[in-house]
């Protein structure tokens, strides 16, 4: 047990050793860690892991070699991955075929598996290490500290990475002080309003109860996002010392994670951080001999997207419907339980240790004026390297975009990104050189939200992309307040007619009215700004809108009323391998065979087809067109 500064240093000092002896080989052994984020475990991630073991121990090598997994990455499109240790060569896209050649070949002979490592695309020059990667060269991990590295299973290695070093500094000083250094690092809200931390907390400290509580906000529901999924999964013990840490700041002795239950990697990987926590002493009863008491526990939410919000993800944690409270009174006043309560997202409290440990001008150095520090973003959708990534705010999108996102497939245009999930909105190629923070993107028509990332091409179409997320927002709505519950649904059934090719121009101008409506009127920021990706595509694709209504065409080939499936005679060689594979039955021969061809070409009957897209997966000629 520690039970005193004394003895955590002492803890510390072991852990360090350890882990720097372990990735520096010191201790004679080599390591091979995998990857164990969602995304890597769902590609067999854990079943590689054991056919090391396996291997390992068939092997004698078992002593010399261990085996384990780490957090994420981030570099998704690239995984599984496996590093190994004291070399720190990574390699990328590993199977479980793979894993006999690679401890034949690096861990018996020393000899890299060069196919295995990755190239750069842009030179075709194969990179060992993760740091000379382009993917990572812009990054700084702040939230993600330790993620990638650290096994998140093991309290040891969280130690031996810094934690709770934070919290040591923090109980030696008082409580306003360390709210002090809170406001002076600028830290904002990670979750999406961007408020700032200090303030949040301030507001908390000042107010009068006998009784406080610090709530975690793990209910990530906006779609293509997994941040905070990623730093509960790598580094659980970061995100609970924040949290331990604004408790003793605002004077509160529990505190809740309030995770979805889709999460269950993240789930039982901070299940076990608690437990080892509780186990040597560092929650519970008078933590370091402070006189500070402190211990957390765990919610399930059960995937409604408005629980994000803050007074409706209190009255789940009651046992209430999800549903969103009138402010005022504002949570720091009367939250929980009706005490005082302080709520913040999963990065905001895995920044808050880095702050207490290395200091609020450490932290404040990285950033812009009015947005400090870094942000974590899920990058994914038309981009060549799609995962985690943390940036410094003032990053442009051009640079996540195209320098760490490695560009657009298929050398396919970029046409938009929509950041801020259903909330956010899609900002274009003259926004490219544009800095990335809080009110900037705000003033852009879009907004930083959780960190969600969406990248289209050419191959989008947006009133397509407006009708999803309106869909999403409709299908989450809680129903308490008539303009989000009606107002949403109506927004959806014109847009759902824009693209059926039955839109007129008034529905333009309905859309506008309902949007202004929703956004003045909703109970809360579900709502008002769920028609934000409608805005901003009218904004910016009002020739998309035009083209749907006018010439009853979807540009981008998308929306299925509004396109055809045409075959092209002169390509065409009569294979018949379209016809075959056409559920409907909808493709015949034709009377026209092509000069140079010995058979006649198909046709399709537009009255008959289903619009699948079948046809076009089985020509192997590309005599197969959307118009």
């Amino acid at each position: 047990m520690i039970k005193t500064e004394t003895q955590l240093n002492e803890k510390i000092e072991v852990c360090s050793k350890c882990l720097d002896d372990k990735l520096a080989g010191k201790d004679g052994k080599r390591h091979i860690v995998l990857c164990g984020g969602t995304g890597c475990l769902s590609n067999n991630s854990t079943e590689i892991m054991h056919k090391f073991e396996e291997i390992l121990k068939e092997k004698g090598l078992d002593e010399k070699v261990t085996v384990n997994q780490v957090g994420c990455f981030g570099f998704c499109s690239q995984g599984p991955f496996v590093k190994i240790y004291p070399e720190d060569t990574l390699y990328r896209l590993v199977h479980i075929e793979d894993v006999e050649e690679i401890i034949a070949s690096d861990i018996e002979g020393g000899v890299v598996v060069e196919r295995l490592l990755y190239e750069e695309p842009s030179t075709g020059e194969k990179v060992s290490k993760q740091e000379d990667i382009n993917f990572y060269k812009k990054q700084r991990r702040v939230a993600l500290h330790g993620c990638g590295v650290i096994n998140p299973e093991d309290i040891n290695e969280a130690l031996g990475m810094g934690a709770f070093q934070g919290l040591k500094r923090a109980l030696s000083m008082d409580r306003q002080a360390v709210i002090d250094e809170v406001l002076a690092s600028g830290i904002r809200g990670r979750g999406g309003a961007g408020f700032p931390t200090g303030r949040k907390w301030q507001f908390a400290y000042n107010s009068q109860g006998d009784e406080k509580y610090v709530v975690c906000n793990g209910d990530e529901g906006d779609p293509g996002a997994f941040m905070d999924r990623s730093i509960l999964e790598g580094n659980p013990l970061g995100v609970i010392e924040g949290m331990m840490i604004a408790g003793y700041a605002i004077g509160a002795q529990n505190g809740y994670f309030y995770v979805r239950a889709e999460y269950p990697i993240a789930v039982g990987r901070l299940r076990k951080a608690i437990a080892q926590a509780r186990e040597i002493g560092l929650l519970g009863e008078n933590i370091l001999g402070s006189g500070f008491s402190f211990d957390c526990h765990l919610r399930l939410g059960a995937g409604a997207f408005v629980c994000g919000e803050e007074t409706a993800l209190l009255n789940s944690i009651e046992g209430k419907r999800g549903m969103p409270r009138p402010r005022p009174p504002f949570p720091a006043v009367k939250g929980l339980w009706g005490k005082p309560t302080i709520i913040n997202n999963v990065e905001t409290l895995a920044c808050i240790p880095f702050i207490l440990r290395e200091g609020a001008e450490e932290f404040a150095k990285v950033g812009t004026e009015r947005s400090k520090g870094t942000k974590v973003f899920a990058l994914g959708g038309k981009v060549n390297n799609v995962g985690l990534v943390e940036v410094p705010m003032g990053t442009t999108l051009r640079e996540l975009i195209y320098d760490i996102g490695g560009g657009i497939p298929n050398g396919k245009k970029f046409k938009a990104i929509q950041t801020g999930g259903p909330s956010g909105g899609c900002l274009t190629e003259e926004f490219l050189d544009e800095p990335i923070d809080f009110d900037n993107l705000v003033a852009k028509g879009s907004m930083m939200g959780s960190g969600g990332a969406i990248v289209m091409d050419e191959d989008n179409c947006m009133v397509d992309v407006a009708k999803f997320y309106m869909e999403f927002i409709c299908d989450e709505s809680c129903g308490k307040c008539s303009p989000c519950r009606i107002g949403t649904k109506r927004m959806l059934e014109i847009l759902t007619r824009i693209t059926e090719g039955r839109g007129t121009m008034e529905d333009l101008d309905a859309l506008d009215e309902l949007s202004k409506t929703c956004k003045a009127n909703s109970l809360c920021a579900l709502g008002q700004t769920a028609s934000n990706p409608i805005t901003s595509t009218l904004t910016h694709f009002r020739d998309e809108y035009l083209a749907h209504i006018n010439d009853k065409k979807c540009p981008a080939h998308v929306c299925k009323n509004l396109m055809e499936y045409h075959i092209d005679p002169d390509k065409c060689v009569g294979c018949g391998r379209c016809a075959k594979g056409c559920p409907a039955g909808c493709i015949t021969k034709s009377d026209y065979t092509a000069p140079g061809h010995k058979l006649p070409s198909y046709v399709i009957d537009a009255t008959k087809c289903v619009k699948c897209g079948a046809c076009i997966g089985t020509c192997k000629l590309g005599a197969i067109e959307k118009r």
